[in-house]
């Protein structure tokens, strides 16, 4: 039996949040190729290649020890704790740079094709995950030597990393979406960013910050609840507090839900706002 033709129904529209989902689904062959071209194209004609991934944060942490480690004497292994903040520090900082960067370059690419426009986001963090996972190199190489010992609570990290990667990808979708706004965003960030680096108990130990001034430099950033995660992981050893697996799940949850519906309501807007 002939069929008619297919009609397109623009207000039978899935609502666009999930439309996006199902669109990067469908194009999850295309995300994948830009996570490999990100990679390779990093790397490319490099010297020392993926060892830049690891020198990074060994070069940044090797400085604030020689600054540091002798004001924080008292902390237990001070380059491992300071590496496990680094590494969550710097997931997020590049990403959501990158994340930004390649939704401006890719304005001229959404005018003459279709694609997700939260692929480059994705492909973003995608990267940033590689990234990640080639840190820990050098972060497991400092547990041995200062014998710090992996126990139990190291099965926390997938849960980590999970919390991470979401905080991560609604916060590139929003900060995205404003940028295509107001170009001035992204070194505003910057400020944020450094800002953000010593609000969060990266480099110095929590107890060293006044009583008063703990609950909202702490229990309102999201940031420090995950680099607390990936310390009881991979530096204390112990299992977590609920209050600390509910809040990081519940920043994480949030800001991904927000940026991802306040970016795709947006979406349509991309090719020719930028």
């Amino acid at each position: 039996m002939a069929t008619g033709p297919t009609v397109y129904d623009s207000e039978r529209r899935l609502a666009p949040a999930i439309e996006e989902l199902v669109e990067v689904y469908r194009y999850r062959a295309l995300l994948g190729q830009l996570v490999r071209r990100d990679v390779v194209t990093r790397y490319k004609r490099s010297i020392l290649g993926i060892a830049w991934t690891m020198l990074n944060p060994l070069g940044l942490m090797v400085v604030v020890t020689l600054a540091f480690s002798q004001l924080f004497s008292s902390t237990r292994a001070f380059p491992v704790f300071l590496l496990t903040g680094l590494i969550v520090y710097n997931f997020v900082s590049q990403v959501t740079a990158q994340a930004m960067a390649e939704l401006s370059w890719g304005g001229a690419l959404l005018r003459r094709i279709y694609l997700p426009r939260t692929t480059f986001a994705l492909s973003a963090t995608g990267s940033g995950l590689v990234n990640l996972c080639l840190s820990l190199v050098p972060l497991v190489l400092l547990l041995l030597v200062f014998g710090v010992p992996l126990r139990p609570a190291v099965f926390v990290l997938p849960i980590a990393v999970l919390f991470l990667v979401l905080f991560t990808v609604g916060l590139s979708l929003a900060l995205s979406t404003l940028n295509m706004y107001f170009t001035d965003v992204a070194e505003m960030y910057q400020i944020v960013l450094l800002a953000w680096l010593y609000l969060t108990p990266i480099f110095y130990p929590e107890e060293i910050v006044q009583t008063a001034y703990r609950w909202w430099m702490f229990n309102l950033n999201p940031l420090y609840h995950l680099v607390k995660l990936f310390r009881h992981a991979l530096y204390f050893g112990t299992w977590p507090e609920w209050a600390t697996l509910i809040a990081a799940a519940a920043f994480s949850g949030a800001i991904f839900a927000g940026g991802w519906m306040f970016f795709a309501r947006k979406a349509d807007e991309v090719s020719y706002r930028l």
